[in-house]
């Protein structure tokens, strides 16, 4: 196997950026992954201390599918961040003043269009990113696995839908659902995959058309019994992964190795049941 591609999200629930190559740290996250987030007005946040905050709090793509119409490009250097809609607007402004921040969320809740309970805030996250998981992490898709569902269904599906870092092409599909506990070395880099990525609604939106065009979810629960996509996997050490890295698949260290094995297991389970709670705030707040 090897890495198809590579990606970051500055911010979440927008367009992603492809990237050559990415240094990573061991215990971090992709570098300016999820690194800023949109807040619903009702979502309490201290930029003073800034901490995690789950998804429902977000302008997320969950529930605002029109997010993927718009594209974002940051500059790390400037940290100006770009929007371009799809009806020709667009916005360039400063990330690093309130002014700046202020109009961007004002734009990117123009287009989410749903009632965002108060204003909206950009705002930057802290030790944590704002990944749908409160720990820093990657998240791998396997082409082989997006291929075969796309094949099930019948129709093409862009692996963005899956919004992951770290894309694989070669062997087999859902090959990638056995690497539980088990070490991935990929360039200089070594990860050790934790939990399979149950999905949401999210994924049933083109990410080229921000429409939503397709039931990801139910189509792999009708066709393999389970709602799961790639997987979380946590960096154990740092060094540069690349476009065309070969990846190799290590067995786990012998001490613990059936304990790992329980402890991705249950991670996974508690990211289903947080995905259930998810689902239900969302819809109750539809519904007031």
């Amino acid at each position: 196997m090897r890495v198809a591609a590579l990606h970051r999200f500055p911010v979440k629930g927008l367009s992603a950026e492809p990237l050559d190559a990415v240094d990573l740290v061991a215990g971090e996250g992709v570098p300016g992954d999820r690194r800023y987030a949109v807040l619903r007005g009702d979502a309490e946040f201290d930029v003073a201390r800034p901490r995690w905050v789950p998804k429902e709090k977000c302008l997320m793509l969950m529930r605002d599918a029109a997010l993927a119409s718009i594209r974002a490009r940051l500059d790390a250097n400037t940290r100006e961040l770009t929007l371009e809609l799809s009806d020709g607007r667009s916005l360039r402004a400063s990330l690093a003043s309130e002014d700046g921040r202020s109009r961007l969320a004002e734009l990117v809740a123009s287009v989410a269009g749903s009632a965002p309970r108060g204003a909206t805030r950009l705002v930057e996250a802290g030790p944590l990113s704002f990944t749908d998981v409160p720990e820093n992490c990657v998240s791998i898709i396997h082409h082989a696995s997006v291929d075969d569902l796309a094949a099930r269904l019948g129709r093409p599906l862009h692996p963005l839908r899956f919004r992951g870092n770290v894309y694989l092409e070669g062997g087999t599909a859902w090959q990638e659902l056995g690497w539980l506990g088990r070490r991935l070395e990929v360039g200089d880099v070594m990860l050790r995959p934790f939990a399979r990525i149950p999905r949401c609604a999210a994924t049933s939106v083109d990410p080229e058309t921000g429409v939503r065009d397709a039931s990801v979810p139910k189509a792999l629960a009708q066709h393999y019994g389970h709602h799961d996509m790639g997987l979380y996997a946590e960096v154990l050490r740092g060094g540069r992964i690349a476009v065309g890295d070969r990846v190799s698949l290590r067995e786990a260290p012998d001490t613990g190795q059936s304990g790992g094995a329980m402890a991705s297991f249950l991670r996974t389970a508690r990211l289903y049941a947080r995905q259930g709670v998810v689902l239900a705030r969302d819809r109750l707040g539809r519904k007031r």
